[in-house]
């Protein structure tokens, strides 16, 4: 791979503000330096640290939800076919909605998902026609519908009735659905506009199941709550910020799966990939499952990732995680030579003249990982990024990703706008996006983005700042303080884990899988020696001293506990 000199220097690092006047008194009996951590990200009451289920935004609150429990008792004696989508967050809806009507007694309840590569997202009128054959009454969408006005209108005009359920922004036009669930409607009010497509399908669920008990089903209301370790791995999965509503979905989701009452799709994949269930944190959920869950949707069908959610079967279980953990390593295999082919493109461009937004595209590239690919390019870079594929039918799709304080989803509307025709169809929230493209658009779309981009966020940074918690004392640096951290969580975005930065004398390194360096570290004017990882950092020799970026971990090895360093950051000390 290409390596550019741009990649050489170091990023910028910048210690949160923790607001005047935050005392430790005001979080309870905290440990002194945690109460810092967690002022630094806005908590200042004890109750925001409180995850029981009770603290929950109401039930009733979200909008579109009373509509939507009386549609579905209007067909629960009727066919109905829930609409996916081909992420992990769709997968989870799935399963989630599934498992619940056929528990809460409906009588006919089947998923289709579509397929990427032969309908796109959402619910399409091609996926309507396709839906269409199993004659159903009311289609039923999660994690997707709310821009799918073409969709809805072929549904109606074939005779069926939609139930959109989504967390995406609504465009300046509803589909006319027979009701609509979504924290983000016009005017809503809601306290928790995180909330992730699961979230919303856990929300409505939750309703349906207190409707259903209130008119003589004993035990309804209890059944979304078995399935919070689905809500937990989706709302992880898709990155939404996790506000205190969404860190109790994860916290208590994350309790089912840690006392082994997780669907045993989840308990296999964890252990597939060597995890312990019972030991499960917010970023296994985040970096172990749901990419595995993600590939089947980027390179087959995400079918087989939900029918690995929805059996009960532990073998089958074990067999279809293992079928998605080689989907994932052909995924990984794939996504490598997209992004050195990435790298090589935004690396001939001079860093004074990169443009705000980057958009890539390469004719052989696949359609299902270019999502990944401008996750890359976006952390080269520091600015939001565009990667395209050429579509089965000639277009270009298109999948961006965003940095804070750039709303992607706006910026592809202010084009949309500014340049009537340009773009095809697009949707998204604030960090990612999607849209088409017909090709020859290509050069004047990317010119288009980067001069809207200028105009619409003119104090946009790009400098790629790694904001920390600042110096950890040397003694914090314990297994007792990492297990502090450990367990302060759900740690994810929008409450990002504790990361720290300090200067420390490299005692010895090593280059151990081939991309990875092994570091051993003392802290100054401390005799401790502690281990260090930096992962995909293999190369340079460190000697003397090094500036440290890097997260206070535990490794775990034959049984034996111990803190490690993983590092983000190493930068030399002359």
């Amino acid at each position: 791979m290409k390596t550019s000199a741009r990649t050489e220097y170091a990023r910028p690092v910048r210690s949160r503000r923790v607001p005047d006047g935050t005392a430790n008194g005001e979080l309870g009996p905290l440990d002194p330096l945690l109460a810092r951590i967690l002022a630094a990200r806005g908590i200042r009451s004890p109750t925001e640290l409180d995850y029981s289920l009770g603290l929950l935004a109401p039930v009733g609150s979200l909008p579109g939800i009373h509509a939507a429990v009386e549609l579905l008792l209007e067909y629960r004696e009727r066919r109905i076919v829930v609409i996916g989508d081909f992420d992990a967050d769709g997968a989870t809806s799935t399963a989630l909605v599934l498992r619940c009507l056929r528990q809460f007694g409906f009588a006919d309840v089947s998923y289709l998902v579509p397929n990427r590569f032969d309908f796109g997202y959402g619910l399409t009128p091609e996926i309507v026609r396709v839906a269409a054959e199993r004659s159903p009454d009311l289609l039923l969408t999660v994690d997707s519908g709310i821009s799918c006005v073409a969709g809805t209108a072929e549904a109606l005009r074939l005779g069926m009735k939609v139930l959109v359920t989504d967390h995406h922004l609504p465009g300046s036009t509803l589909p006319a659905a027979a009701a609509i669930v979504n924290p983000n409607l016009p005017g809503s009010g809601f306290a928790s506009p995180n909330l992730a497509g699961v979230g919303v399908a856990f929300y409505l669920m939750a309703a349906l199941g207190r409707q259903l008990e209130r008119q003589g089903q004993d035990g309804a209301s209890k059944i979304p709550v078995r399935y919070l370790d689905l809500v937990a791995l989706g709302t992880v999965a898709d990155v939404v910020a996790l506000d205190h509503n969404n860190r109790i979905l994860v916290s208590q989701g994350l309790r089912r799966i840690r006392a082994g009452h997780a669907v045993a799709g989840i308990s296999a994949l964890l252990e597939q990939s060597g995890r312990q269930p019972d030991r499960a944190l917010s970023a296994d959920l985040g970096f172990v499952v749901g990419p595995r869950l993600n590939a089947a949707g980027r390179l087959e069908d995400m079918s087989i990732g939900i029918e690995c959610l929805l059996t009960d079967d532990r073998e089958n279980a074990i067999r279809i995680a293992a079928i998605l953990d080689e989907i994932n390593r052909d995924r990984q295999s794939i996504e490598t030579g997209m992004r050195e082919q990435a790298f090589e493109f935004v690396d001939s461009i001079d860093a004074a003249n990169l443009p705000e937004c980057l958009c890539v595209f390469d004719p052989r590239w696949h359609q299902g990982v270019v999502g990944l690919i401008a996750s890359r390019v976006r952390e080269r870079c520091h600015r939001p990024a565009i990667a395209f594929a050429r579509g089965d039918t000639g277009e270009l799709k298109g999948s961006a990703r965003s940095v804070p304080g750039v709303h992607i989803r706006d910026l592809l509307e202010s084009v949309a706008t500014t340049h009537p025709g340009l773009i095809g169809r697009f949707g998204g929230h604030a960090m990612a996006a999607g849209l088409t493209l017909a090709e020859e658009n290509f050069a004047r779309f990317a010119a288009a983005a980067a001069t809207q981009l200028r105009q619409l966020y003119p104090q946009a940074d790009f400098s790629g700042v790694i904001l920390t918690d600042g110096a950890l004392p040397a003694s914090a640096l314990n297994l007792k303080f990492a297990k502090i951290l450990r367990e302060a969580g759900p740690w994810g975005s929008g409450f990002a884990e504790p990361l720290f930065s300090g200067e420390f004398e490299i005692v010895e390194q090593r280059t151990v899988g081939e991309r990875h360096l092994k570091l051993k570290v003392r802290p100054p004017d401390d005799r401790q020696v502690l281990d260090a990882i930096a992962f995909r950092q293999a190369g340079p020799a460190y000697r003397g001293h090094a500036q440290l970026t890097y997260r206070l971990d535990i490794n775990e090895y034959r049984g034996r506990e111990t803190p490690q360093l993983v590092v983000e950051q190493i930068v030399s000390i002359a």
